[in-house]
């Protein structure tokens, strides 16, 4: 006899490979919110470096017939990317759950935070049933947002699509303001945080009485906000990812690197740079551009790409995160961005190759 098949409509997926990973994003959302989003992707920083690790392993041995051919692309690809640590569910779930707590328990605010609760992705919230069935929510979410926006092929990283979709109707669901009303000069203006401006009281909900002595607006990273030295860590980061790539192949590897110097972040260590975004737009310079011109060129190439994916993370977060109370990621804005111009350039024929995609 033959199986019936029945297909997810749009989706391309078996019903049965659906509800395993809907059941699976629904616990990984969960994991997300009870250990915190930052933790939750660090841990994928680390599952894709080992994915990658021994994905290069098996192109430098393929002739020993022992190793699986598929093994490193399944850790990166099902569980890295997956519905494990994925951030399109995980990190999305930990995002959702801050949002919600800023809003349901202001009272677990850390000493020492001085922004809104709501941004705190570094807190873990552990066994909470309604803040874990948040995250849960969210991952599942993040999770369909991905398989759709990949079956009608959208011309950019879906999974960082994913992550800033998700934190936004997390936004909106919760009661903050979509965007925010800037102080100062506007969107762009970080000075009322170097005068240490409080917000207002009419600030179109942002201040509503929860958190009093809030800043007026509240940088995505207080270490790395100042033009030149996003530039600068442009250069240096994507310069490393494009050398990744030329020496390994892998287009993932840095920005797996990146992600793991997190844990000194969350750790505490003062000023460590958020580069995930930069080494992995590095690298996909590089491979756009070896083709054409060789790798000393792809190499710098790769650091020009690493300085425009910078100072996109440092627009978005100015303009979507500074001035309303929750995360919204400006790396996988950053990310989405730079993306969505690969691979418009390749489809009109500008570049050879669209990176990943």
């Amino acid at each position: 006899m033959h199986e019936l098949i029945i297909q997810v409509p749009l989706l391309g997926m078996e019903w049965e490979a659906f509800i395993l990973l809907f059941i699976t994003a629904l616990a990984g959302g969960a994991f997300g919110a009870a250990i915190g989003a930052l933790p939750a992707f660090i841990f994928t920083g680390f599952v894709v470096f080992l994915g990658e690790g021994l994905a290069y392993l098996q192109r430098e041995v393929a002739a020993v017939p022992a190793i699986d051919a598929t093994l490193g692309t399944n850790v990166t690809g099902v569980i890295g990317f997956g519905a494990i640590t994925g951030p399109h569910i995980a990190f999305a779930g930990g995002v959702a759950a801050s949002a919600y707590a800023g809003m349901k328990y202001p009272e677990m605010k850390p000493d020492g935070w001085d922004y809104h609760f709501g941004k705190n992705i570094l807190y873990a919230f552990g066994t909470q049933p309604d803040i874990l069935a948040v995250g849960a929510v969210f991952g599942v979410l993040g999770m369909l947002i991905n398989q759709v926006a990949a079956a009608v092929g959208t011309p950019t990283d879906t999974i960082a699509l994913s992550v800033v979709l998700t934190a936004l109707i997390a936004r909106l669901t919760f009661g903050y303001p979509l965007v925010g009303r800037p102080a100062g000069g506007g969107f762009l203006d970080m000075s009322p945080f170097e005068r240490e401006e409080p917000a207002a009281a009419a600030d179109g909900g942002t201040a509503d009485g929860l958190y009093p002595n809030r800043l007026a607006t509240e940088p995505w990273l207080p270490h790395q906000y100042k033009w030149a030295g996003v530039a600068t860590i442009g250069l240096v980061g994507g310069i490393l990812g494009g050398y990744i790539w030329i020496q390994t192949g892998s287009i993932f590897l840095g920005y797996a690197i990146s992600a793991m110097s997190l844990l000194f972040l969350q750790l505490g260590v003062e000023k460590i740079p958020v580069t995930h975004h930069i080494t992995l737009i590095g690298a996909v310079g590089a491979v756009v551009v070896d083709p054409m011109a060789g790798s000393v060129v792809a190499l710098l190439a790769a650091g020009v790409f690493g300085v425009v994916s910078g100072l996109l993370g440092e627009v978005t977060q100015r303009i979507l995160y500074a001035h309303s109370g929750t995360h919204v990621d400006p790396p996988a804005m950053a990310i989405a961005l730079a993306m969505l111009v690969v691979a418009v350039l390749a489809l009109l024929g500008v570049l050879p190759n669209a990176g990943y995609l």
